[in-house]
């Protein structure tokens, strides 16, 4: 093991933290408000990335701007989907309605691989993809660094509209009481499709900021949505709150396997395994 390596593997897993909390919180928010587990989180987040790269294959759009354009349109599919499909599960058993995320999940991935095909799809050109700081050992990529502050801005205006704003205050009322939201006079099935439509427009955020990273590819959602569930099962099921610190953990621990354990980089998506099974067992073992 060499500890030299330490600082960086601390300072990238802090870096993707922002960009797993991003994308575990648009999760937390449909667990949290609409009571429903999401498996088709991830697909929301590989459209975002590849609308970024159309856009710039297309017309050459920078993809900070293309947020501008991706995040409406994800809201307007995850609306269009709660609509079509999800609101009618809704009082259906939990099985039935994972089935059917999981389904939607399929279709999307499968749309994606016969539009942009299976291989990997990168944004090349832009000037900033390869600047970076050099701080002693370490290195801090421009495009992680602003990954990381954008995402944080993100998360915390999200935390703001729960708090303080009336739409944040009927989406509490609905995820603590549904029955009693309704007869105060709450559109429940309206805050539930603007809570669904938050959820794909933060993943698909997320997207685009991974489409400058790396190159993505129509599976790219599997590895996030893994990540996003043992952000969220650490955090506690629904907890809002409690999803940048489980989000810090889960990126720590992800990068100092990755970096400081032999082959650690094949052991990458096994730490969120470990993550889930470990968070589950303990509080079971905590309630008995």
């Amino acid at each position: 093991m060499d500890l030299s390596l330490l600082p960086q593997a601390l300072v990238s897993g802090v870096l993707a933290s922002g960009l797993y909390a991003l994308v575990a919180v648009g999760l937390a928010l449909a667990i949290g408000v609409i009571g429903i587990v999401n498996f088709a989180h991830g697909e929301f987040f590989m459209i975002g990335a590849f609308l970024a790269y159309q856009l710039f294959v297309s017309f050459g759009f920078d993809p900070l701007l293309s947020i501008l354009f991706v995040a409406p349109v994800l809201f307007l599919i995850g609306a269009a989907l709660y609509a079509s499909t999800i609101r009618f599960v809704l009082k259906a058993p939990e099985l039935n309605q994972m089935l059917l995320t999981f389904g939607i999940g399929i279709i999307l991935q499968n749309l994606a691989l016969m539009i942009w095909g299976g291989d990997p799809r990168s944004i090349g050109g832009v000037p900033y993809r390869a600047v970076g700081l050099q701080v002693g050992g370490v290195s801090v990529g421009l495009v992680p660094l602003g990954s990381f502050v954008i995402s944080v801005l993100l998360v915390g205006g999200l935390y703001l509209v729960l708090a303080r704003t009336p739409l944040g205050r009927a989406m509490r009322a609905v995820a603590q009481n549904r029955v009693g939201a309704g007869l105060v006079g709450l559109e429940v099935n309206r805050v539930y499709l603007v809570a669904f439509g938050l959820s794909a427009l933060l993943a698909g955020i997320g997207g685009v900021m991974i489409a400058v990273i790396q190159s993505p590819t129509p599976t790219v959602g599997l590895a996030f949505t893994l990540k996003a569930f043992a952000i969220v099962v650490l955090a506690g099921l629904g907890n809002i709150r409690g999803i940048v610190s489980a989000a810090m953990v889960v990126a720590l621990a992800e990068s100092l396997v990755a970096t400081m354990v032999p082959n650690g980089d094949a052991l990458r998506n096994a730490v969120f395994f470990a993550i889930i099974l470990g968070t589950l067992v303990y509080r079971s073992w905590r309630r008995a």
